[in-house]
């Protein structure tokens, strides 16, 4: 049985499952770039996944944008009772 740490230096196992169709061409990818088809898989994927990722967190707009979008986040909120009725109450978890 591996321990903890035998697993951490070599890594986890990742499995997947492709046509022949996809395997060469991935293949064919890979030895073009010099690498195997672990490490290219991973790295495309590693890839995609920050991109996906930053796709969430990043917004680019134009300055009129921006401008619109500080303002409001500079101004005041508007009276809400049920909102504070709700941060007043115990959380469920809590109870």
């Amino acid at each position: 049985m591996q321990t903890r740490a035998s697993r951490t230096e070599r890594g986890v196992t990742i499995n997947l499952r492709a046509n022949e169709r996809k395997r060469d061409l991935i293949d064919r990818a890979a030895e073009a770039v010099g690498k195997n088809r672990s490490e290219f898989m991973l790295e495309a994927a590693c890839r995609e996944a920050t991109s996906v990722l930053l796709d969430q967190r990043l917004f680019l707009v134009d300055e009129a944008t921006f401008e619109r979008f500080t303002t409001a986040l500079d101004k005041r909120p508007s009276d809400n009772p049920r909102l504070k009725r709700l941060l007043r109450s115990k959380a469920p978890w809590d109870r």
